[in-house]
């Protein structure tokens, strides 16, 4: 077990990492890194799934879409959900919104709780209702200072719940659903490539990035890989527990990239924080409970 956490952490860290990381990649846009990215990450996720024989999960949604033409749709859009996310992940640190995505982040486990509610009719333990309780309050108050929050932080919390739902009705919730999911990005990835100021000739013009940006893609394929990895050696509680690392991390990055929490907004995140610190205590118990004999 000690391994899986390890993992998880490293994951996070390199998921980190990757969000400062494009603050390195001048003068390339938001969008052009993501491009980038896309790139290179997904023959690096091909040569994964070949290797940990989860090729075959590739090939039984491509004979279900063919069988079913309807579904192609479902799957771009679940596609353009995803898209928008990784997109987001490497804009906001050049763009100043660094600090909107990681509050998405910190709220996005109670968005899923309540997802779960509202989607699926789970039923909210004692806890889980506390949480919601303090994450309303950080809520009301980040109402009552700028009339709500930004779009940033919404697209995070509410953009990934959705892109779940969507996976679970399509059942492509698994490795293969993810691996297309990324292989449909690769034209729109190619395209903002070809189309950015820099093109695919930035390495003429900017010599040192012929380093950086394949780092970039071994950088997100390592993050993503060992984060499969993790998930596999964890039990499941423990290993949703771990997810919490991330957000904090994220949070260091939009600091050290020079962004500041105003004096008004520490009663949005204060109780936020409380929140997910209820969730984390929840879900220590309930790895307690289950390693009892």
């Amino acid at each position: 077990m000690s391994k899986g956490i390890a993992l998880s952490v490293s994951a996070s860290v390199l998921f980190a990492v990757m969000y400062y990381y494009t603050s390195l990649l001048n003068p390339l846009s938001g969008v052009e890194i993501f491009g980038w990215r896309m790139l290179l990450t997904v023959p690096c996720m091909t040569v994964f799934m070949v290797v940990s024989r989860e090729w075959k999960r590739v090939v039984e949604l491509v004979r279900r879409a063919i069988a079913q033409p309807k579904m192609i749709a479902a799957l771009i859009a679940s596609s353009a959900l995803l898209g928008v996310q990784l997109w987001l992940f490497m804009w906001a640190p050049l763009n100043g919104y660094s600090l909107d995505v990681s509050l998405g982040y910190f709220l996005l486990p109670l968005t899923m709780v309540l997802t779960g509610r509202l989607a699926y009719g789970e039923r909210l333990s004692y806890l889980q209702k506390v949480a919601v309780f303090f994450a309303c309050l950080g809520v009301i108050n980040e109402l009552y200072q700028v009339g709500g929050f930004s779009w940033a932080t919404l697209l995070v919390c509410i953009g990934y719940p959705t892109y779940f739902i969507l996976r679970k009705r399509l059942a492509t919730d698994n490795l293969g659903g993810l691996w297309l999911d990324m292989a449909l990005m690769l034209p729109v990835a190619f395209w903002f490539v070809q189309t950015g100021e820099q093109s695919f000739n930035v390495f003429d013009q900017h010599p040192w990035l012929s380093l950086l940006i394949p780092l970039l893609g071994v950088i997100s394929a390592s993050a993503l890989v060992i984060y499969i990895i993790a998930s596999r050696l964890l039990p499941f509680s423990l290993f949703g527990l771990l997810s919490y690392v991330e957000p904090v991390l994220l949070l260091g990055v939009a600091l050290l990239l020079g962004e500041s929490i105003k004096t008004g907004e520490w009663l949005t995140y204060i109780p936020i924080w409380m929140a997910v610190l209820v969730l984390m205590f929840e879900g220590f118990k309930h790895m307690m409970r289950q390693r009892r004999p």
